[in-house]
This record gives structure tokens, C-alpha cells and sequence, in this order.
């Protein structure tokens, strides 16, 4: 089932870039903004990012001191 979205206030400037990104990709602007949304919606928030690093941190007990990190970069750079 798909439903209607109306997005109001949209600046001109950002309806015609967003119109010329759709004709390069020979699509409407209809097609390209769907294609657009559902690309979004199909990743993660940044923030439901950051909620699912930490939780897998979680399960790792192992953790590494700063002090290794820069001796293992400073090993890579000779």
C-alpha cells in the first residue's frame, strides 16, 4: 500500500537543483525523490548508529588503551 507525501516550503533553489539531479538520471522528480526516501529509509540513523556500536561494544570485553592504537600507527608508518 503506498500513501501520499506533500512537502511544503521547499526553496526554489532546492526544487530545481533537485529537478536537474532527476534529468541527469533520466528520471522524474517523483521517481528520483521515491528512490531518494527509500534509500534513507533503508539505512540506519546516525543515531540508531551510534545505539547499535555501543551495544555491540558491549559484548566485547576486550578493550584497546590509546597507547596501543598510536604505537600500532606508529609501527605502520616506518
Amino acid at each position: 500500500m503506498s500513501v501520499q507525501i506533500t512537502i511544503r516550503d521547499v526553496p526554489e533553489a532546492v526544487r530545481d537543483e533537485l529537478a536537474v539531479r532527476a534529468a541527469r538520471e533520466g528520471k522524474s522528480m517523483q521517481e528520483y525523490l521515491r528512490n531518494a526516501m527509500e534509500s534513507l529509509a533503508s539505512k540506519p540513523s546516525s543515531e540508531q548508529w551510534v545505539a547499535m556500536v555501543r551495544e555491540s561494544k558491549g559484548h566485547y570485553a576486550a578493550s584497546v588503551s590509546a597507547n596501543s592504537i598510536v604505537q600500532a600507527r606508529n609501527k605502520d608508518k616506518r
